[in-house]
């Protein structure tokens, strides 16, 4: 089994290395990270590189595709190379997948149409516009669509996946592997339980700050 994961400029990392340190683990799965072209690209807040190993073409047909998300999803949208790729790629994938603002892009590309869908709580309306049904979730499957929230819930995407492809018992063997056991010290997670002094001001800048302030 392949598992894809879309790498472009101005990604943000967790939400991809989240799911690769679980997806990764399932015994016979190639994770491959993939780009338009093969070669290091640069993460949302410039201070980090991922490689990606492979460039689209050399990865058609994965099994898994995966999309984060970032302040570059808006070039991404519009990238026609890309959008062409997953929809190829999606059209043999046996799951098609994507973290925060990473399923503006599988819109984008014409992917959830009339399917419920999730991303960032700043982006969520965004869907609307790709005609999509935007869903306040944490992870929400679709047919073989599973999209997760903002950057962390692409962790509990992971293991929903790992669950539906493996069975509960090999997904809690790699939960308590990876010692998965989030406390947070404060319960301020969504913007239903963040206090709204806090929320407010994110509202109100919400577009500028998701898309780079491009």
């Amino acid at each position: 089994m392949q598992l894809a994961i879309l790498l472009y400029d101005r990604f943000t990392p967790l939400d991809a290395v989240g799911p690769f340190e679980l997806l990764s683990r399932l015994p016979g799965t190639e994770t491959v990270l993939v780009a338009e072209e093969a070669g290091p690209v640069r993460n949302d807040q410039d201070n980090l590189s991922l490689v990606a190993e492979r460039s689209l073409a050399e990865v058609p047909a994965p099994d898994i595709v995966l999309v984060p998300g970032g302040t570059g999803t808006r070039r991404v949208v519009e990238n026609t190379a890309v959008l062409d790729w997953l929809r190829t790629a999606d059209s043999t994938s046996t799951w098609t997948t994507s973290v925060c603002t990473g399923s503006l892009i599988l819109a984008g590309a014409g992917l959830l149409k009339g399917r419920r869908a999730t991303s960032h709580w700043l982006a969520l309306d965004e869907l609307v516009a790709y005609g999509a049904r935007p869903a306040e979730e944490r992870v929400v499957v679709d047919g073989k669509y599973v999209t997760a929230a903002g950057v962390s819930s692409g962790i509990d995407m992971a293991l929903h996946l790992l669950g539906r492809i493996s069975g509960d018992a090999a997904a809690q063997t790699i939960q308590l592997l990876t010692e998965y056991d989030p406390q947070p010290p404060y319960d301020a997670g969504s913007p239903a339980k963040a206090p709204e002094d806090i929320v407010a001001p994110w509202r109100d800048q919400g577009e500028w700050i998701l898309h780079g302030g491009s």
